[in-house]
């Protein structure tokens, strides 16, 4: 990976649907060259997946800390998390808490809803939620 990988994964992360031509045009590429190193970045695995990411017009955001009992792998609790409807996105992260969750549902009670559906999962140990009050 170069620069201009760098430079064309900037672009991508601003806008995803930026045409090729237009990406050639800021890093001083062809088209098919852009189109080929989208493609050798995508097969080598660094640029994962596009995506489209939303936001509720109205409804309540949150973020979820969660302890997991150290008997139970980490990763075992988040792909259980990922199952749960309202989750956005599920982080393993370092520090007190192991995993980070973000929640997107219609209004606080659902967010309640999704809170406690984690707090069921055998391995949770606890959670810490916070909503968001805004974002930019």
């Amino acid at each position: 990976m170069d620069e201009i990988d760098n430079e064309i994964i900037q672009i991508l992360k601003q806008d995803g649907r930026t045409a090729y031509c237009d990406i050639g045009k800021k890093v001083g590429l062809s088209e098919g060259a852009v189109r080929i190193r989208v493609k050798r970045l995508t097969e080598s695995g660094v640029i994962r997946r596009f995506t489209v990411e939303t936001k509720p017009l109205e409804g309540a955001e949150a973020l979820c800390l969660v302890s997991v009992d150290p008997s139970i792998p980490t990763s075992i609790i988040s792909a259980v998390l990922r199952g749960i409807s309202g989750i956005q996105k599920v982080y393993e992260v370092t520090g007190e808490y192991d995993v980070a969750v973000v929640i997107s549902s219609s209004g606080i009670a659902e967010v309640n809803e999704c809170v406690e559906k984690i707090r069921k999962i055998d391995g949770i140990l606890d959670t810490n939620t916070m909503i968001v009050l805004r974002s930019w």
